[in-house]
């Protein structure tokens, strides 16, 4: 049995964090029943030049570069759609989802719209790219316009992907709007969410803003944060007996340091709910040739988990986070308008 297997066995959903469409068909044959979308992604394999035919018939038809932009981030999504369409059909509207995430630039703090804008467009955008799909996720970030929007997202059937989490005050804002809207519903019979936790960029952050952490407790504030995370999820949803999980997604699972094992966080958070692994990150630990077991349950000692909760200011830790988050989506989805702008400076210059 192979690593990945081993580690889907002990209760694992294995979703990845691309929609390369070689990457999608790769690691759909090694387990995965799902994957997540966002503007890096999607600005990466456009520059490529692999969907240049594409993206050359979407010019010579007058659409405009914001036109084009959204057309190629719904073919790419929904050709992933297809390749896990089987997996949402067994296991009833469980897995085999795929996230399309919603506008990054309604967040740019220059360009972006006023907050109620910002919470209208979340809301429109996010019936009007679900629609008509079953196994395809919005993903809505935990900002506060996003944060906002999940209401009436959530009430409009829209199955949710709450992105950019980092710390306990975001998911509970999130989950108790995600089940507002729920509430509102005729039937709960389809309702599904999950809440994006990030982790790696949480131990970038503790080094450099929390170095007097101890050797036990550096490094381990990501795993441990989702941990706690995973168990209030657990706690919330037990009593409200529903057809379907609600999941916590453990998210930026590929390590930031080179001395780091390269299943850290794989190993980590074995055993429940769902990982987006980078496609670097499966191959790597499909090499280990280990085998892995239910992790997502075990927390460090008491002194660890107390070292960190004097140390850590996540409030701070949420407003850095969120600050360069917001930039590290933004600025691919200008850098993709403007690939598409020299695309239709080429043909015109033809």
């Amino acid at each position: 049995m192979s690593s990945l297997e081993t580690l889907i066995n002990c209760g694992t959903k294995l979703w990845l964090d691309s929609i390369d469409p070689d990457l999608v068909t790769q690691n759909r044959a090694l387990g995965a029943t799902g994957a997540t979308s966002n503007p890096i992604i999607v600005a990466d394999l456009l520059a490529s030049g692999r969907f240049d035919d594409q993206l050359d018939a979407l010019v010579s038809a007058g659409k405009s570069n914001e036109e084009i932009a959204w057309a190629m981030t719904d073919e790419l999504v929904r050709g992933a759609q297809q390749v896990f369409q089987q997996a949402w059909e067994s296991t009833h509207g469980n897995d085999g989802y795929v996230s399309f995430e919603l506008d990054p630039l309604l967040e740019d703090p220059q360009a972006g719209p006023p907050h109620a804008d910002r919470v209208a467009e979340y809301i429109a955008a996010g019936k009007k790219w679900s629609s008509g799909h079953n196994n395809r996720m919005i993903k809505v970030p935990a900002t506060p316009a996003g944060l906002d929007a999940l209401e009436d997202l959530a009430a409009a059937d829209v199955p949710l992907n709450v992105t950019l989490i980092f710390t306990m005050r975001q998911y509970e804002a999130a989950r108790d709007a995600v089940w507002r809207g729920a509430q509102r519903r005729g039937t709960l019979d389809h309702f599904k969410s999950v809440y994006s936790i990030f982790v790696s960029r949480i131990d970038v952050y503790t080094e450099k803003h929390a170095p007097q952490l101890s050797d036990e407790a550096q490094g381990q504030v990501g795993i441990v944060n989702a941990k706690r995370i995973w168990q209030a999820n657990e706690e919330f949803w037990q009593d409200k007996n529903l057809p379907l999980r609600q999941e916590i997604v453990f998210a930026s699972t590929g390590t930031k340091k080179a001395s780091d094992p390269s299943d850290k966080y794989v190993a980590a958070f074995a055993g429940s709910d769902i990982e987006t692994n980078p496609p670097a990150t499966n191959t790597a630990v499909q090499k280990l040739g280990k085998t892995y077991a239910r992790q997502v349950d075990q927390l460090p000692d008491a002194a660890t988990l107390a070292d960190i909760d004097k140390h850590v200011n996540f409030q701070h830790l949420e407003d850095t986070l969120m600050e360069e988050g917001i930039k590290k989506f933004a600025d691919p989805q200008k850098k993709l308008l403007a690939l598409i702008d020299e695309l239709r400076a080429v043909r015109s210059q033809g």
